[in-house]
């Protein structure tokens, strides 16, 4: 495993617990694409990161994010984790419910010139809407 695209990864899991918007948005180009299961539109650039942060550290302003796994494949990283919080801001039109959230999801980066350039994010939506109680238990 290459060992500068470990301490990427790690450092990028850094900067999503330090809540801080400004240094998440460093680690993308500025031409940045990515999809997620929960959004309808691509999500473009480093603005897009931003409001795609700000939207879930309001919702959940006690997130953490764990990286469970990883696997790299020259400038291309396979990362599972999982995120837990409590969810206290709106999140996808749901007024804050006070639960306590943990979410498990996949993220699939491109990553050339030490910047994320595409990336990929599926994640389990419905369990996050069966914590939230939206959806019944399966």
């Amino acid at each position: 495993m290459s060992e500068p695209m470990q301490k990427f990864v790690n450092d990028l899991i850094a900067a999503w617990n330090s809540h801080d918007v400004e240094r998440v948005a460093a680690f993308y180009a500025p031409d940045y694409e990515e999809t997620d299961v929960a959004q309808a539109k691509v999500q473009r650039g480093r603005e897009g990161i931003r409001r795609t942060a700000a939207l879930y550290l309001r919702a959940f302003p006690d997130l953490q994010v764990t990286l469970n796994d990883l696997v790299i494949d020259g400038n291309r990283a396979a990362l599972i984790w999982s995120w837990c919080g409590t969810h206290r801001g709106t999140f996808m039109r749901i007024p804050p419910t006070g639960r306590a959230v943990s979410v498990r999801g996949t993220s699939f980066l491109t990553i050339e010139d030490d910047q994320i350039r595409r990336g990929a994010r599926i994640w389990d939506l419905a369990g996050l809407l069966r914590a939230i109680g939206l959806l019944p238990e399966l």
